[in-house]
């Protein structure tokens, strides 16, 4: 069992010898990723597969950017349906070239440390606890790949990755942080044990893992296993769409191609069925049951309601909660927020508007109905897809998720005009769910009609 005090001991104090220490190979991050389409995907809980997940940005989501802040507000968001909270990184921000006024919470100046500004240690371990006890799921963010300029692994160079004049490198352009260096064998006992001690000291569920696809496979693999020993059923949250991760380390990835296929349909850049299209793609080069996080709008995009629009965003969020995989939401969605309209707000403390939802009334009441739709319809939250055929693919998108209990349809057109057709559907008996409409008995289906931007599910009992 590794505790704060001896990875501060026997880690650093080691590293001051780590000059001697003989380099392991960079790992599959470096190398060309294996093929696994015959593989299975690591199983994962039925916590993950059934899961909602909320990212919580502890800067933004109040204005007093606190984790008390966030306690306080907890068993409201368990009302509203979601089922795991991931905070975005907690700890203390590099001040060395750091970008914008508060600086990146990404750029990690001490990884067993949390943001003074934030709270205590012991204000955390409340969060957690009180999240727990109204029946909600924890996970933080870790950024393992690279640090601020001024973190406290700087006292050991070896750490960093180096060019050819022995200057340590960035990650591309980002210029805010240093990237680590995985073939140093002490760098990666580091990062092992402060991945425990977060889990074991603070009893979280799991870590969403930043730029997770550049650092070494074989790394997040035995980390994994170690972390198992502290809890069977944690959650490792991959920020890559790497197919070879979810084979042994990660439980699910994200669904950046489905993203952006739906933002291209809404946009007007493709048609939609490019939806379907990068889908199958998907399936093609992933081992089977991999599960993918499925986004309409986060941390690293302008907000959804000001990008696309209010009625566009709702489509793509009936997209978010009808669609294979688990779904995110982020925080100030759920009212419609755009305080993020013209970047997003990893530099700048720019607190979610809460109050639009008063002048925004669909996005509250939209949640309201779809998440608990989700939650009872076991067949949108374990069901296969089968894509339907519609009379117009350019603009709409039609599937089926079933399981053994039930079918249920979902249709969403992703255009600004009103929708008059048909869909292709085997069999009658569905009855229309879709939130805030009576049910009316047998639906006409394969006749469909939709209103711009607009949605209708439909259910069949087996």
């Amino acid at each position: 069992m590794i505790t704060v005090s001896k990875i501060k001991s026997s880690v650093f104090a080691a590293l001051v010898v780590s000059a001697l220490a003989v380099s392991i190979p960079l790992g599959l991050a470096a190398q060309a990723r294996r093929d696994v389409r015959a593989l299975s995907a690591r199983p994962s809980a039925d916590w993950i597969r059934d899961g909602v997940i909320y990212e919580l940005n502890v800067r933004t989501f109040s204005n007093e950017g606190t984790f008390n802040a966030v306690t306080a507000r907890l068993p409201e968001l368990q009302r509203l349906g979601v089922t795991v909270i991931w905070l975005m990184p907690i700890h203390p921000l590099g001040q060395v070239k750091k970008k914008g006024t508060v600086g990146s919470p990404y750029a990690v100046r001490d990884y067993l440390d949390v943001n003074p500004a934030y709270g205590t240690k012991d204000d955390f371990r409340r969060l957690v606890a009180t999240a727990h006890r109204v029946g909600l799921k924890v996970i933080i963010d870790i950024v393992a790949n690279h640090t601020a300029w001024d973190n406290v692994l700087m006292k050991t160079p070896a750490y960093y990755k180096r060019d050819a004049t022995g200057q340590i490198l960035s990650p591309y352009d980002w210029t805010d942080v240093a990237a680590l260096n995985y073939g140093n064998p002490a760098l990666r006992a580091y990062m092992s044990g402060m991945l425990q001690y977060w889990l074991r000291d603070f009893d979280l569920d799991g870590f969403r893992c930043d730029v997770a696809g550049e650092v070494p496979t074989d790394f997040w693999e035995q980390a994994r296993t170690d972390l198992e020993k502290i809890k069977p059923d944690i959650m490792l949250l991959a920020e890559s769409h790497e197919p070879e991760l979810l084979v042994r380390a990660f439980d699910l990835d994200y669904g950046w191609p489905g993203y952006h296929a739906m933002k291209d349909a809404i946009l007007g850049n493709r048609g939609a069925r490019v939806i379907r299209e990068e889908w199958e793609a998907e399936q093609r080069v992933y081992p089977k049951g991999a599960l993918h996080m499925r986004i309409a709008d986060d941390h690293d995009e302008k907000r959804a309601v000001s990008f696309f629009g209010e009625k566009a965003a709702l489509a793509a969020s009936a997209l978010l909660l009808t669609a294979d995989g688990v779904p995110v939401m982020y925080n100030g969605m759920e009212v419609g927020d755009a305080t993020e309209s013209t970047a997003p707000a990893l530099f700048e403390k720019l607190p979610v508007f809460w109050g639009i939802g008063e002048k925004r009334p669909e996005f509250p009441r939209f949640y309201a109905g779809m998440l608990p739709l989700r939650r009872a319809n076991s067949a949108l939250r374990r069901g296969t897809t089968a894509w339907l055929r519609n009379a117009d693919e350019d603009r709409v998108i039609t599937f089926v998720r079933q399981d053994d209990t039930q079918d249920v349809l979902v249709a969403i057109n992703f255009s600004n005009r009103a929708f008059a057709g048909t869909v292709e559907v085997a069999g009658a008996g569905f009855t229309e769910i879709t939130p805030g409409t009576a049910s009316t008995g047998a639906a006409a289906l394969p006749a469909l009609s939709l209103e711009a931007w607009g949605y209708r599910i439909f259910r069949r009992s087996r």
